[in-house]
């Protein structure tokens, strides 16, 4: 590999006749497609796309699906997991899933495991988990039911290391004092990015805006921004119900 690296890189250098016409040989073949041409590439890019997304489903149908349902403590309802493969579960963590659950596939769940107590993690009915979030369970993460978390965010029930740097050299694990539970009540909606620390409990309703760490708990029914997350505005639903809202400044 060394011997490639560096003949690629003194070709590169085009320092002599030779060297020059190697590299645009090579560049030559880089670049080297077939003119498109319609009607033959779209209808084979279809083909294989149906003939990709058939043989994704049977697979996740016969193999990832039943293989995510084992792991959970028990067996929901209408769940789907969208996406290839199966989401990334570590450490001993009790999971369980309410009916019609939406679940990235490209998502990590790890629980504590220098605790005595076996972490939970506690999935609502009608709950949407989008790719690339982690839910990382210190003692309990409790989401309830309609919460939508989009992608990319973080629920950080532990640290993973202590704040003690000695012990931290050591390879310690976090403190005991540092795990705590995570609690997203009804109808929630964490924006992409959002991060949630140990300790923390956003309350019914709130929707906590994109990017946002969320270090304090949030009362229900506002919407909240920022590093550190804060209340913005209060969220009134309409009196007649309507789904449109009205926005108030909180006092």
């Amino acid at each position: 590999m060394i011997y490639f690296a560096n003949l690629k890189s003194s070709i590169k250098k085009r320092d002599t006749a030779w060297k020059r016409v190697l590299y645009r040989a090579l560049k030559s073949v880089m670049h080297f497609h077939i003119p498109p041409i319609p009607a033959i590439h779209l209808t084979l890019h279809a083909v294989v796309r149906t003939v990709s997304y058939v043989f994704f489903k049977i697979v996740k149908g016969l193999y990832w699906q039943p293989v995510f349902l084992c792991r959970l403590s028990n067996r929901p309802k209408r769940l789907f997991l969208y996406g290839r493969g199966l989401p990334y579960i570590a450490g001993a963590v009790d999971i369980e899933m309410g009916d019609d659950c939406r679940v990235a596939t490209q998502i990590s769940i790890s629980g504590r495991t220098s605790s005595r107590l076996r972490p939970k993690l506690s999935v609502g009915k009608n709950v949407d988990i989008g790719w690339g979030t982690g839910l990382y369970v210190g003692t309990l993460i409790r989401i309830g039911d309609n919460v939508r978390i989009a992608g990319q965010g973080t629920l950080a029930g532990y640290p993973g290391h202590p704040l003690d740097a000695t012990a931290r050299a050591r390879g310690e694990p976090e403190r005991d004092d540092q795990a705590r539970d995570i609690v997203l009540e009804d109808d929630v909606w964490l924006a992409k990015g959002v991060i949630v620390n140990a300790g923390v409990t956003v309350g019914k309703g709130t929707v906590v805006a994109a990017g946002s760490v969320v270090t304090k708990s949030l009362p229900p029914g506002v919407l909240a921004g920022g590093v550190p997350c804060r209340v913005i505005r209060r969220i009134q639903e309409d009196a007649d119900g309507a789904d449109n809202h009205r926005y108030q400044e909180v006092a």
